[in-house]
Protein backbone atom coordinates (compact mmCIF):
# COMPACT_ATOMS: atom_id res chain seq x y z
CA UNK A 1 0.00 0.00 0.00
CA UNK A 2 0.76 3.95 -0.34
CA UNK A 3 2.97 5.09 2.20
CA UNK A 4 2.45 8.49 4.10
CA UNK A 5 4.73 10.86 5.53
CA UNK A 6 5.65 10.66 9.54
CA UNK A 7 3.66 13.59 11.32
CA UNK A 8 6.89 14.79 12.97
CA UNK A 9 7.61 16.09 8.85
CA UNK A 10 5.11 18.06 9.06
CA UNK A 11 6.21 19.73 12.52
CA UNK A 12 9.54 20.20 11.28
CA UNK A 13 8.09 22.67 8.66
CA UNK A 14 5.99 24.34 10.73
CA UNK A 15 9.34 25.27 12.63
CA UNK A 16 11.92 25.81 9.87
CA UNK A 17 9.05 28.34 8.91
CA UNK A 18 8.46 29.82 11.86
CA UNK A 19 11.76 30.43 12.24
CA UNK A 20 11.85 32.79 9.03
CA UNK A 21 10.00 35.04 10.77
CA UNK A 22 10.27 37.50 13.37
CA UNK A 23 9.81 37.59 17.12
CA UNK A 24 6.06 37.66 18.09
CA UNK A 25 4.61 36.37 14.60
CA UNK A 26 1.50 34.51 14.20
CA UNK A 27 0.78 32.40 10.58
CA UNK A 28 -3.36 32.24 10.10
CA UNK A 29 -4.08 29.73 7.91
CA UNK A 30 -7.85 28.26 6.83
CA UNK A 31 -8.62 24.58 5.63
CA UNK A 32 -10.18 23.93 2.92
CA UNK A 33 -13.93 23.89 2.68
CA UNK A 34 -16.70 21.10 1.44
CA UNK A 35 -17.71 22.11 -2.09
CA UNK A 36 -20.95 20.77 -3.57
CA UNK A 37 -21.20 19.29 -6.62
CA UNK A 38 -24.91 19.43 -7.12
CA UNK A 39 -27.79 20.22 -4.43
CA UNK A 40 -26.66 17.88 -1.63
CA UNK A 41 -24.31 15.56 -3.02
CA UNK A 42 -20.57 17.31 -2.45
CA UNK A 43 -17.32 16.90 -4.52
CA UNK A 44 -14.57 14.36 -2.91
CA UNK A 45 -13.09 16.50 0.01
CA UNK A 46 -9.26 17.68 -1.20
CA UNK A 47 -7.19 19.63 1.46
CA UNK A 48 -6.20 23.08 0.97
CA UNK A 49 -2.24 22.37 -0.19
CA UNK A 50 -0.60 24.57 2.09
CA UNK A 51 -2.83 23.67 5.19
CA UNK A 52 -1.86 20.13 4.22
CA UNK A 53 1.84 21.22 4.06
CA UNK A 54 1.91 22.59 7.72
CA UNK A 55 -0.59 20.20 9.14
CA UNK A 56 -1.24 16.60 7.65
CA UNK A 57 -4.85 17.16 8.55
CA UNK A 58 -6.97 16.28 6.06
CA UNK A 59 -11.09 17.73 7.86
CA UNK A 60 -12.30 20.53 6.35
CA UNK A 61 -13.38 23.80 8.17
CA UNK A 62 -10.11 24.13 10.27
CA UNK A 63 -8.02 26.70 11.59
CA UNK A 64 -4.11 26.88 11.63
CA UNK A 65 -2.57 29.28 14.37
CA UNK A 66 1.40 29.60 14.46
CA UNK A 67 2.99 31.40 16.98
CA UNK A 68 6.77 32.48 17.46
CA UNK A 69 7.49 33.92 20.93
CA UNK A 70 9.71 37.02 21.79
CA UNK A 71 12.97 34.62 22.48
CA UNK A 72 11.98 32.00 19.42
CA UNK A 73 9.95 30.12 21.08
CA UNK A 74 7.26 28.46 18.85
CA UNK A 75 3.97 27.17 19.09
CA UNK A 76 1.06 25.12 17.01
CA UNK A 77 -2.30 25.62 17.60
CA UNK A 78 -5.40 24.10 15.73
CA UNK A 79 -9.13 25.02 14.92
CA UNK A 80 -10.65 21.75 14.52
CA UNK A 81 -14.73 20.58 14.08
CA UNK A 82 -15.92 18.99 17.61
CA UNK A 83 -16.45 14.89 17.88
CA UNK A 84 -20.26 14.44 17.24
CA UNK A 85 -20.82 10.83 17.38
CA UNK A 86 -24.42 11.51 16.05
CA UNK A 87 -23.02 13.23 13.13
CA UNK A 88 -20.49 10.97 12.45
CA UNK A 89 -22.64 8.15 11.57
CA UNK A 90 -23.31 10.57 8.49
CA UNK A 91 -20.00 12.01 8.05
CA UNK A 92 -17.44 9.56 9.13
CA UNK A 93 -15.10 9.91 12.39
CA UNK A 94 -13.08 12.94 12.96
CA UNK A 95 -10.35 13.68 15.62
CA UNK A 96 -11.46 16.16 17.10
CA UNK A 97 -9.34 18.57 19.79
CA UNK A 98 -7.86 15.40 21.57
CA UNK A 99 -6.94 13.75 18.01
CA UNK A 100 -5.38 16.54 16.75
CA UNK A 101 -3.01 16.67 19.46
CA UNK A 102 -2.46 12.90 19.43
CA UNK A 103 -2.50 12.50 16.04
CA UNK A 104 -1.00 15.52 14.09
CA UNK A 105 1.79 17.10 16.41
CA UNK A 106 -0.35 20.14 17.30
CA UNK A 107 0.68 21.48 20.87
CA UNK A 108 -2.80 22.30 21.79
CA UNK A 109 -5.79 22.35 20.12
CA UNK A 110 -9.48 23.49 20.51
CA UNK A 111 -13.24 23.22 18.80
CA UNK A 112 -14.03 25.96 16.39
CA UNK A 113 -16.73 27.19 18.36
CA UNK A 114 -13.52 28.47 20.59
CA UNK A 115 -11.93 30.57 18.20
CA UNK A 116 -13.67 33.55 18.78
CA UNK A 117 -12.40 33.22 22.29
CA UNK A 118 -9.08 32.14 21.78
CA UNK A 119 -7.40 33.65 18.62
CA UNK A 120 -8.09 37.33 20.01
CA UNK A 121 -6.32 36.45 22.96
CA UNK A 122 -3.56 34.27 21.75
CA UNK A 123 -2.90 37.07 18.78
CA UNK A 124 -2.41 39.69 21.85
CA UNK A 125 1.25 41.15 21.77
CA UNK A 126 2.19 39.60 18.24
CA UNK A 127 3.39 42.34 16.11
CA UNK A 128 2.80 40.79 12.75
CA UNK A 129 0.22 38.42 11.24
CA UNK A 130 1.38 36.16 8.14
CA UNK A 131 -1.31 34.66 6.57
CA UNK A 132 -2.07 33.60 2.41
CA UNK A 133 -3.25 36.03 0.10
CA UNK A 134 -4.68 33.48 -1.42
CA UNK A 135 -7.02 33.15 1.20
CA UNK A 136 -7.80 36.71 1.59
CA UNK A 137 -11.83 36.39 0.69
CA UNK A 138 -11.96 33.92 3.40
CA UNK A 139 -9.52 34.82 6.49
CA UNK A 140 -8.51 38.65 5.92
CA UNK A 141 -12.11 39.92 6.90
CA UNK A 142 -11.77 37.94 9.78
CA UNK A 143 -8.32 39.01 11.21
CA UNK A 144 -9.41 42.70 10.08
CA UNK A 145 -11.92 42.00 12.97
CA UNK A 146 -9.95 39.93 15.53
CA UNK A 147 -7.69 43.21 15.25
CA UNK A 148 -10.22 46.04 16.20
CA UNK A 149 -10.89 43.78 19.14
CA UNK A 150 -7.51 44.15 20.19
CA UNK A 151 -7.33 47.92 19.21
CA UNK A 152 -11.02 48.82 21.24
CA UNK A 153 -10.62 46.40 24.91
CA UNK A 154 -8.36 49.56 26.30
CA UNK A 155 -5.33 48.11 25.52
CA UNK A 156 -1.84 49.25 24.60
CA UNK A 157 -1.57 49.75 21.09
CA UNK A 158 1.67 47.42 21.50
CA UNK A 159 -0.67 44.48 22.04
CA UNK A 160 -2.12 44.77 18.68
CA UNK A 161 -0.56 43.42 15.41
CA UNK A 162 0.58 46.32 13.32
CA UNK A 163 0.97 44.59 10.12
CA UNK A 164 -0.60 41.85 7.82
CA UNK A 165 1.84 40.06 5.71
CA UNK A 166 1.66 37.64 3.13
CA UNK A 167 2.93 33.91 4.02
CA UNK A 168 3.37 32.92 0.53
CA UNK A 169 6.63 33.98 -0.50
CA UNK A 170 8.46 31.93 2.48
CA UNK A 171 5.87 29.03 2.71
CA UNK A 172 6.12 28.61 -1.01
CA UNK A 173 9.95 28.63 -0.73
CA UNK A 174 9.64 25.93 1.28
CA UNK A 175 7.61 23.78 -0.66
CA UNK A 176 9.55 24.00 -3.70
CA UNK A 177 12.73 22.11 -2.25
CA UNK A 178 11.22 18.52 -1.60
CA UNK A 179 12.64 16.47 1.49
CA UNK A 180 13.87 12.93 1.25
CA UNK A 181 10.22 11.76 2.14
CA UNK A 182 8.67 14.28 -0.18
CA UNK A 183 10.95 12.50 -3.07
CA UNK A 184 10.15 8.90 -2.13
CA UNK A 185 6.36 9.88 -2.00
CA UNK A 186 6.86 11.43 -5.52
CA UNK A 187 8.93 8.40 -6.85
CA UNK A 188 6.25 6.06 -5.88
CA UNK A 189 3.42 8.88 -8.00
CA UNK A 190 5.34 8.62 -10.73
CA UNK A 191 5.77 4.16 -10.95
CA UNK A 192 1.98 4.14 -10.13
CA UNK A 193 1.65 6.98 -12.87
CA UNK A 194 3.67 4.99 -14.99
CA UNK A 195 2.50 1.82 -14.72
CA UNK A 196 -1.55 3.15 -15.39
CA UNK A 197 -0.14 4.78 -18.36
CA UNK A 198 1.25 0.67 -19.40
CA UNK A 199 -1.90 -0.47 -19.20
CA UNK A 200 -3.61 2.23 -20.92
CA UNK A 201 -1.14 1.15 -24.26
CA UNK A 202 -2.13 -2.03 -23.32
CA UNK A 203 -5.69 -1.86 -23.50
CA UNK A 204 -6.69 0.52 -26.05
CA UNK A 205 -8.55 -0.59 -29.69
CA UNK A 206 -10.10 1.01 -32.27
CA UNK A 207 -13.22 1.41 -31.56
CA UNK A 208 -13.18 2.12 -27.80
CA UNK A 209 -14.10 5.49 -26.10
CA UNK A 210 -11.42 7.85 -24.75
CA UNK A 211 -13.48 7.42 -21.35
CA UNK A 212 -12.61 3.92 -21.21
CA UNK A 213 -8.94 4.35 -21.51
CA UNK A 214 -9.96 6.98 -18.61
CA UNK A 215 -11.78 4.18 -16.48
CA UNK A 216 -8.51 1.58 -17.25
CA UNK A 217 -6.38 4.30 -15.86
CA UNK A 218 -8.24 4.73 -12.77
CA UNK A 219 -8.76 1.47 -11.93
CA UNK A 220 -4.93 1.05 -12.11
CA UNK A 221 -4.59 3.78 -9.69
CA UNK A 222 -6.77 2.60 -7.37
CA UNK A 223 -5.16 -1.31 -7.66
CA UNK A 224 -2.21 0.22 -6.90
CA UNK A 225 -3.53 1.64 -3.66
CA UNK A 226 -4.15 5.50 -5.25
CA UNK A 227 -7.85 6.23 -4.71
CA UNK A 228 -7.58 10.24 -6.95
CA UNK A 229 -6.27 10.94 -9.66
CA UNK A 230 -4.05 14.28 -9.56
CA UNK A 231 -6.05 16.51 -12.06
CA UNK A 232 -8.69 15.20 -14.72
CA UNK A 233 -7.47 13.27 -16.97
CA UNK A 234 -7.21 13.72 -20.43
CA UNK A 235 -7.45 11.43 -23.42
CA UNK A 236 -7.45 13.13 -26.58
CA UNK A 237 -7.40 11.33 -29.46
CA UNK A 238 -7.13 12.55 -33.25
CA UNK A 239 -7.93 16.04 -33.72
CA UNK A 240 -8.77 16.34 -29.59
CA UNK A 241 -4.96 15.75 -28.77
CA UNK A 242 -4.70 19.00 -30.28
CA UNK A 243 -6.79 20.94 -27.61
CA UNK A 244 -4.08 21.22 -24.50
CA UNK A 245 -6.89 20.43 -21.62
CA UNK A 246 -9.17 18.46 -23.49
CA UNK A 247 -10.88 16.45 -20.36
CA UNK A 248 -14.46 15.90 -22.22
CA UNK A 249 -13.08 12.03 -22.88
CA UNK A 250 -16.09 11.22 -25.28
CA UNK A 251 -15.17 10.29 -28.58
CA UNK A 252 -14.88 7.03 -29.85
CA UNK A 253 -10.79 6.12 -30.79
CA UNK A 254 -10.15 5.52 -34.61
CA UNK A 255 -7.70 3.39 -35.71
CA UNK A 256 -5.07 5.80 -37.51
CA UNK A 257 -5.56 8.08 -35.08
CA UNK A 258 -2.98 9.01 -32.31
CA UNK A 259 -3.72 9.29 -28.48
CA UNK A 260 -2.83 11.46 -25.85
CA UNK A 261 -2.73 10.69 -22.63
CA UNK A 262 -1.92 13.40 -19.66
CA UNK A 263 -2.60 11.67 -16.46
CA UNK A 264 -1.23 11.03 -13.10
CA UNK A 265 -2.15 9.64 -9.46
CA UNK A 266 -1.93 11.73 -6.66
CA UNK A 267 -0.07 9.71 -3.29
CA UNK A 268 -0.53 11.20 0.22
CA UNK A 269 -1.07 14.43 -1.80
CA UNK A 270 1.97 14.50 -3.83
CA UNK A 271 1.11 14.47 -8.22
CA UNK A 272 2.32 12.35 -10.85
CA UNK A 273 1.94 13.96 -14.51
CA UNK A 274 2.96 12.09 -16.75
CA UNK A 275 1.84 12.52 -20.69
CA UNK A 276 2.74 9.70 -23.44
CA UNK A 277 1.32 9.98 -27.05
CA UNK A 278 0.63 6.45 -28.95
CA UNK A 279 -1.04 4.89 -32.00
CA UNK A 280 -4.63 3.95 -31.44
CA UNK A 281 -3.95 0.83 -33.37
CA UNK A 282 -0.49 0.17 -32.03
CA UNK A 283 1.61 1.47 -35.45
CA UNK A 284 2.79 4.60 -35.83
CA UNK A 285 2.20 5.70 -39.27
CA UNK A 286 5.50 7.33 -40.92
CA UNK A 287 4.07 10.46 -40.66
CA UNK A 288 2.98 9.91 -37.41
CA UNK A 289 6.50 8.89 -36.47
CA UNK A 290 8.25 11.09 -38.37
CA UNK A 291 6.71 13.96 -35.86
CA UNK A 292 6.93 11.38 -32.93
CA UNK A 293 10.64 11.14 -32.84
CA UNK A 294 11.16 15.11 -33.28
CA UNK A 295 9.10 15.98 -30.18
CA UNK A 296 11.08 13.12 -27.99
CA UNK A 297 14.26 13.97 -29.58
CA UNK A 298 13.21 17.60 -28.10
CA UNK A 299 12.23 16.24 -24.79
CA UNK A 300 15.23 13.97 -24.57
CA UNK A 301 17.44 17.16 -24.96
CA UNK A 302 15.76 18.96 -22.36
CA UNK A 303 16.16 16.57 -19.81
CA UNK A 304 20.02 16.53 -20.44
CA UNK A 305 19.76 20.18 -19.39
CA UNK A 306 18.69 19.70 -16.06
CA UNK A 307 21.38 19.68 -13.64
CA UNK A 308 21.73 22.05 -10.42
CA UNK A 309 22.95 25.56 -11.53
CA UNK A 310 21.14 25.57 -14.13
CA UNK A 311 18.64 27.99 -14.98
CA UNK A 312 14.92 26.95 -14.88
CA UNK A 313 14.51 28.14 -18.59
CA UNK A 314 17.40 26.11 -20.14
CA UNK A 315 15.40 22.85 -20.69
CA UNK A 316 12.89 25.09 -22.54
CA UNK A 317 15.43 26.42 -24.99
CA UNK A 318 16.91 22.79 -25.63
CA UNK A 319 13.43 21.72 -26.46
CA UNK A 320 12.29 24.39 -28.86
CA UNK A 321 15.91 24.30 -30.67
CA UNK A 322 15.43 20.75 -31.47
CA UNK A 323 11.52 21.14 -32.16
CA UNK A 324 11.92 23.87 -34.60
CA UNK A 325 14.79 22.16 -36.53
CA UNK A 326 12.06 19.21 -36.73
CA UNK A 327 9.66 21.88 -37.83
CA UNK A 328 11.93 23.21 -40.37
CA UNK A 329 13.18 19.75 -41.65
CA UNK A 330 9.43 18.55 -42.23
CA UNK A 331 8.46 21.72 -44.70
CA UNK A 332 7.01 23.27 -41.67
CA UNK A 333 8.17 26.15 -41.40
CA UNK A 334 10.72 28.08 -43.26
CA UNK A 335 13.78 29.99 -42.82
CA UNK A 336 16.78 29.83 -40.46
CA UNK A 337 16.02 28.20 -36.52
CA UNK A 338 17.23 31.12 -34.62
CA UNK A 339 15.72 33.66 -36.55
CA UNK A 340 12.25 31.47 -36.24
CA UNK A 341 12.87 31.02 -32.22
CA UNK A 342 13.45 34.67 -32.19
CA UNK A 343 10.35 35.81 -33.69
CA UNK A 344 8.28 32.92 -31.99
CA UNK A 345 7.08 31.37 -35.64
CA UNK A 346 6.92 28.18 -33.62
CA UNK A 347 3.67 29.08 -31.93
CA UNK A 348 1.19 27.94 -33.57
CA UNK A 349 2.76 24.52 -33.52
CA UNK A 350 4.17 24.96 -29.94
CA UNK A 351 2.26 27.21 -27.85
CA UNK A 352 3.64 26.40 -24.09
CA UNK A 353 6.18 26.05 -21.99
CA UNK A 354 8.69 22.95 -21.59
CA UNK A 355 8.36 22.22 -17.66
CA UNK A 356 6.66 23.21 -14.20
CA UNK A 357 6.74 22.57 -11.01
CA UNK A 358 5.31 19.58 -9.38
CA UNK A 359 4.40 18.69 -5.22
CA UNK A 360 1.46 19.11 -3.81
CA UNK A 361 0.31 20.75 -6.76
CA UNK A 362 0.25 19.56 -10.55
CA UNK A 363 1.43 23.08 -11.33
CA UNK A 364 3.23 23.41 -7.64
CA UNK A 365 3.98 26.63 -5.96
CA UNK A 366 7.53 28.65 -6.27
CA UNK A 367 8.66 31.35 -8.15
CA UNK A 368 9.96 30.72 -11.98
CA UNK A 369 12.20 34.51 -12.26
CA UNK A 370 13.33 36.32 -9.25
CA UNK A 371 14.73 40.12 -10.33
CA UNK A 372 14.24 39.23 -13.91
CA UNK A 373 16.13 36.21 -14.22
CA UNK A 374 15.81 32.82 -14.38
CA UNK A 375 15.68 30.45 -11.66
CA UNK A 376 18.48 28.17 -10.77
CA UNK A 377 17.84 24.88 -10.30
CA UNK A 378 18.40 23.07 -7.06
CA UNK A 379 18.88 19.30 -6.07
CA UNK A 380 14.79 18.42 -3.91
CA UNK A 381 13.22 20.33 -6.86
CA UNK A 382 11.20 18.55 -9.08
CA UNK A 383 9.83 19.49 -12.69
CA UNK A 384 8.08 18.49 -15.40
CA UNK A 385 9.70 18.19 -19.36
CA UNK A 386 6.95 18.11 -21.90
CA UNK A 387 7.26 19.41 -25.34
CA UNK A 388 5.17 18.99 -28.20
CA UNK A 389 3.33 19.51 -31.23
CA UNK A 390 0.03 20.36 -32.05
CA UNK A 391 -1.19 20.77 -35.71
CA UNK A 392 -4.86 21.97 -35.52
CA UNK A 393 -6.96 20.13 -38.28
CA UNK A 394 -7.90 23.59 -39.77
CA UNK A 395 -4.33 25.01 -40.46
CA UNK A 396 -4.19 25.33 -43.71
CA UNK A 397 -0.76 26.36 -44.09
CA UNK A 398 0.35 23.26 -43.52
CA UNK A 399 -0.34 20.04 -45.84
CA UNK A 400 -3.32 18.24 -44.86
CA UNK A 401 -1.27 15.20 -44.03
CA UNK A 402 -0.09 16.66 -41.20
CA UNK A 403 -3.07 18.55 -39.76
CA UNK A 404 -5.17 17.08 -36.51
CA UNK A 405 -2.26 15.77 -34.90
CA UNK A 406 -1.08 16.73 -31.33
CA UNK A 407 1.70 14.93 -29.67
CA UNK A 408 3.15 15.48 -25.98
CA UNK A 409 5.62 13.71 -24.14
CA UNK A 410 5.98 14.41 -20.30
CA UNK A 411 7.76 12.90 -17.29
CA UNK A 412 8.76 14.03 -14.01
CA UNK A 413 12.68 14.96 -12.85
CA UNK A 414 14.28 15.45 -9.66
CA UNK A 415 17.07 17.44 -9.79
CA UNK A 416 19.78 15.44 -7.95
CA UNK A 417 23.51 16.42 -6.68
CA UNK A 418 24.65 14.52 -9.73
CA UNK A 419 21.51 15.59 -12.44
CA UNK A 420 18.24 14.36 -12.37
CA UNK A 421 16.25 11.36 -11.85
CA UNK A 422 13.35 10.62 -13.66
CA UNK A 423 10.60 9.72 -11.38
CA UNK A 424 8.43 8.26 -14.41
CA UNK A 425 10.80 5.92 -16.33
CA UNK A 426 8.76 3.23 -16.00
CA UNK A 427 6.10 4.61 -18.74
CA UNK A 428 7.47 3.35 -22.90
CA UNK A 429 8.19 6.41 -25.24
CA UNK A 430 10.33 5.52 -27.64
CA UNK A 431 8.44 3.95 -30.78
CA UNK A 432 9.73 0.60 -30.88
CA UNK A 433 8.96 0.59 -26.98
CA UNK A 434 5.72 1.45 -27.78
CA UNK A 435 5.24 -0.82 -30.37
CA UNK A 436 6.53 -3.85 -28.97
CA UNK A 437 3.99 -3.11 -25.35
CA UNK A 438 1.32 -2.63 -27.81
CA UNK A 439 1.84 -5.72 -29.68
CA UNK A 440 1.12 -7.53 -26.25
CA UNK A 441 -2.11 -6.41 -26.44
CA UNK A 442 -4.74 -8.66 -24.21
CA UNK A 443 -1.94 -9.05 -20.94
CA UNK A 444 -3.05 -7.11 -17.57
CA UNK A 445 0.03 -5.80 -15.85
CA UNK A 446 -1.88 -4.54 -12.73
CA UNK A 447 -0.31 -5.32 -9.93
Amino acid sequence: MIEKLPISEYGGRRQRLLAQLPPRSAVLLAAAQLRYRNRDTEYSFRQDSDFLYLSGFCEPDALLLLLTGETGEFESIIFVPPRDPALEIWTGYRAGPEGAVEQFGFDRAFTLAEQEQQVPALLQGCQQIYYSFGQAQTVAPQIQTWCRQLQTVGRSSDSAPQQLVNIEPQLHQLRLIKSDAEQQLMRRAGQVSAAAHRQAMLNCAPGRFEYQLEADIQHSFGHQGCRFAAYSTIVGSGANGCILHYTENRDVMRSGDLVLIDAGCEVDGYAGDITRTFPVNGRFSDDQKALYQWVLDAQLAAIEAVKPGASFDDPHRAALHVLVTGLVELGLLQGEVSALIEYEAYKPFYMHRTSHWLGLDVHDVGDYRKQGCSLQLQPGMVLTIEPGLYIAPDNEDVEPRWRGVGIRIEDDLLVTEQGYEVLSAGAPKSVGEIETLMATQGENECD
